[in-house]
């Protein structure tokens, strides 16, 4: 696909710009996180919690994205809206490759009012009930489930449970969660032996992030929901000081959150159940995925 008259163009020195920008992970993954939400783009505070940035070192790089073009920024209230330029990244490709990365409708540069307003809430009447299911309900599954609830903006109804659950959620998991601004007052560890039975809740689909849960015998949960696997490794195994058992969780609850950007971003409410699965299989094979997840989603 070659480049519309209407298209950005680039220069030696325009890519060598964008690249240099692209170089630090932080900035590339920020950039990651709002090509995903083009193109109603997300508040800053929104952006620091799912990537787990601190404001002052987000703002930095913010603001190095936005001064290359890669992003476009507006105020909507009190808050600050960051929205990827597709065309931006689409002519990079197209400099190195002679191919446009996407066909997405093009949003001029410094074009504030073509920034829809931001995802507001919307309660649904038939919210898709997912639940997310690991060995111990306690560190991977109940991030997931916070994140999931947050990010689904209504749409979204999830819970977490484990085949074999810990007295209570991990210390470090609450505290992160806690740090970045989710309630963690009715969070706790749990059987899914909780969502089985006549009075169970119907499930729409079942995400294990371990490999143990995958490996178990999956129970029959009402609803037959569909099942998929994101299996990450589990932070709670991790040795060391303290900083690095952190840094596990870290690592942990931002291979969680690209997960869920990138499927609440999807249409799923239009996607039969034989569009879907195969994409969030997909999903799945992120950064961090672990052999298993590789292996189904091949």
């Amino acid at each position: 696909m070659t480049l519309g008259p209407e298209a950005v163009r680039l220069d030696s020195t325009d890519a060598v710009g964008l690249l240099a920008a692209l170089a630090q992970p932080t900035r590339l993954e920020i950039f990651r996180l709002l090509m995903r939400y083009r193109p109603h783009g997300l508040a800053a505070g929104d952006i620091g919690r799912l990537l787990a940035v601190a404001h002052n070192t987000l703002s930095s790089h913010l603001g190095a994205l936005e001064q290359v073009g890669l992003l476009v920024s507006r105020r909507e209230g009190r808050h600050i809206i960051f929205a990827a330029q597709a065309p931006r990244a689409d002519a990079l490709v197209a400099f190195l490759s002679d191919a446009c990365c996407t066909e997405r409708p093009a949003v001029r540069m410094g074009d504030a009012a073509a920034i829809p307003t931001r995802r507001e809430y919307v309660a649904s009447d038939h919210p898709l009930r997912v639940l997310v299911v690991c060995t111990g309900n306690s560190a991977r599954s109940i991030m997931a489930e916070a994140v999931l609830n947050r990010e689904g903006l209504g749409r979204i109804h999830a819970f977490s449970a484990g085949s074999r659950p810990q007295e209570a959620p991990h210390p470090l998991a609450l505290g992160l969660l806690e740090e970045l601004g989710y309630d963690v007052s009715a969070m706790r560890s749990k059987s899914w032996d909780e969502f089985l039975g006549p009075e169970a809740i119907e499930l729409d689909l079942v995400i294990t992030v371990c490999d143990d849960a995958a490996e178990a015998e999956c129970p029959s949960f009402p609803g037959v929901p569909m099942r998929v696997h994101w299996g990450l490794d589990d932070p709670a195994a991790a040795s060391g000081p303290a900083s690095a058992k952190r840094a596990a969780f870290l690592q942990s609850y931002r291979d969680l959150t690209a997960r869920v950007t990138a499927f609440v971003n999807l249409p799923f409410e239009e996607m039969s159940l034989g569009e879907l699965q195969p994409v969030l299989s997909a999903i799945g094979r992120m950064d961090g995925a672990t052999e298993k997840s590789l292996d189904q989603a091949a």
